[in-house]
């Protein structure tokens, strides 16, 4: 029976749908073939776009569903993917299949797998009353899996195990119904970028540094703040400098930098609420950050989501907040030191 795309034996093997799909997807490596001609044919980046575009994406599609199947049928699929990475990037029959993953920047198909279905089981978590929520085994199943290891858990079993192996098993994950804001009150964000006209690359700092007080000595009526976010290698922190106070604060690992530049401007907000003064003026070298807070939609960063409903609890009591990009590694002061502030927190 197929099903969405998927096909379902009556033993959920998932053979015939992996047949099915392996036949289709070599009779798509011909394009590969036709597009990798060494006298006109396109180079690797090129060639690895349309194999993303056109086949990985067909392997991808149910395999959260059809990833419960046994090892040996899902092997079929990696002569496919092994397939087009070599014609991708050109690499002999002979070449071992992890320097294909290297050049290519492509992982295997099982830990593919294990990421798709991951991303997945977050989503289910982060919607109220989803059913995979409070899916478990009962104890006794339970027993009887780990009693006979040749049968295949339940996803929300496997997944679990793989959450666990990532190191994921202590993240919360933030609820989400839907969009906060309705679409006749969705608020209009903007910021200030004194430093458009000049490149970074051909500008020396000075100029930067000129401009900045330039634009404090504009909005000197406004207290600055700056803050920064950080990672390291296994680990993640943010700054900011609140004068004449620093603050440093530690994240979870497999927080992105735009998760911390997010946090840390979402902490700012939180100290500004507890001051005295109304006029403020938040400075960030993270354009990404004032680029996900401009573009207010569903699949907004979570966080820039409650910054924009935090901004407009402050602004309902009379704060009037303004953000200001500013470039990093200019000898700007107050960036400089949250910058400082965030590494030390990522390096507790």
């Amino acid at each position: 029976m197929r099903f969405l795309g998927v096909i379902f034996d009556k033993k959920l093997t998932f053979l015939p749908h992996i047949l099915s799909l392996r036949k289709k997807c070599e009779k798509l490596l011909n394009i590969l073939k036709v597009l990798s001609t060494t006298t006109w044919g396109a180079d690797r980046i090129c060639l690895l776009r349309v194999y993303q575009a056109i086949i990985l994406s067909r392997l991808d599609y149910g395999c959260v569903v059809y990833g419960s199947a046994r090892s040996t049928p899902l092997r079929k699929l990696d002569f496919v993917h092994h397939s087009a990475l070599r014609i991708c990037c050109g690499a002999f029959r002979t070449s071992p299949v992890q320097s294909l993953y290297v050049i290519c920047h492509q992982l295997p198909l099982y830990l593919r797998r294990k990421m798709l279905s991951a991303h997945y089981y977050f989503r289910t978590q982060s919607v109220a009353n989803h059913p995979l929520q409070h899916l478990s085994l009962p104890i006794g199943l339970r027993r009887l899996y780990l009693a006979r290891s040749f049968n295949i858990l339940p996803f929300c079993e496997r997944i679990k195990t793989v959450i666990s192996h990532a190191g994921l098993s202590d993240v919360t994950i933030k609820q989400k119904d839907s969009f906060t804001f309705p679409p006749w009150d969705v608020p209009c964000f903007s910021y200030i970028n004194p430093f458009s006209s000049f490149d970074k690359s051909s500008t020396a700092p000075v100029i930067f540094q000129q401009l900045f007080a330039s634009h404090r000595h504009q909005f000197s009526s406004f207290d600055s703040i700056f803050t920064d976010g950080s990672k390291s290698e296994g680990y993640v922190g943010c700054g900011i400098i609140f004068p004449p106070d620093t603050y440093s604060y530690r994240l979870h690992a497999s927080c992105s930098v735009l998760t911390a530049e997010l946090v840390a401007i979402f902490c700012a907000l939180q100290k500004i609420a507890a001051s005295q003064q109304r006029l403020f003026c938040i400075y960030t070298d993270s354009m990404s950050a004032l680029e996900a807070l401009c573009h207010a939609d569903k699949r907004m960063h979570p966080v820039a989501e409650d910054i924009l409903c935090y901004m407009r609890e402050l602004q309902t009591q009379g704060f009037n907040i303004l953000f200001c990009w500013v470039p990093s590694h200019v000898g700007i002061v107050g960036n400089e030191q949250a910058d400082s502030a965030a590494k030390a927190a990522s390096n507790v």
